[in-house]
């Protein structure tokens, strides 16, 4: 199948997955500055551009997370290390489902890691995602625990968003349009850190 084809395919499944929202240049600037086009990686020995699209397509590797206004399909410059140390991209999902006690919810992540959209972690991992599962449930729900406003509960609290800020990266307005809304560094860093200020150091 020639390689204009494929492109074609890929970029209507990341339509049907994203829907239609424009890059702008700052976006473009943005992705390009935290990803690396499809051709540009699989350029090294070992891999092929094609063959890569077809993995995407066929649900065995995940889609772009972007694509650029001048049509690169823009990817994690990682993208096959997860295949690589399930041993191999038939046993990508069941090494990755296993990562989780309920497989039910361990699907439910696998169909969310093909999607692409895990542009949210700079490293996409099993142990990465669930870790920031873990850290977005604790941020949202510590205004309500019993100490909520001490010195403790802040130092407990400001730890976790800084953890969280080191596993995400900034987002861009693209972002923001496909996922209907403000990101989770949007809510649970930037918006915490407003509503809940650090406790300034007192020499």
């Amino acid at each position: 199948m020639p390689d204009s084809d494929l492109k074609q395919q890929l970029a209507a499944r990341f339509v049907e997955v994203n829907g239609v929202h424009p890059m702008t240049e700052a976006d473009d600037a943005y992705v390009s500055g935290q990803f690396i086009a499809l051709e540009e990686l699989c350029a090294a020995p070992g891999h092929s551009a094609d063959a890569t699209r077809r993995l995407m397509l066929a649900g065995l590797l995940p889609l772009p997370g972007y694509l650029r206004s001048d049509g690169a399909e823009m990817v994690p410059s990682d993208l096959f290390a997860l295949a690589e140390e399930a041993g191999g991209t038939d046993r990508l999902e069941a090494w990755f489902v296993g990562h989780w006690a309920d497989q039910e919810a361990g699907r439910e992540e696998w169909s969310a890691y093909l999607s692409g959209q895990y542009v949210c972690l700079h490293s996409v991992t099993p142990a990465t995602i669930r870790r920031k599962g873990a850290l977005t449930a604790a941020i949202s729900a510590a205004p309500d625990e019993s100490d909520a406003g001490s010195a403790p509960w802040s130092s407990r609290l400001h730890a976790l968003i800084d953890e969280l800020d080191a596993l995400e990266p900034a987002f861009t307005a693209y972002d923001r349009l496909r996922f209907g809304g403000p990101t989770s560094r949007d809510i649970c860093i930037d918006g915490m850190r407003e509503r809940f200020p650090r406790p300034a150091q007192h020499r």
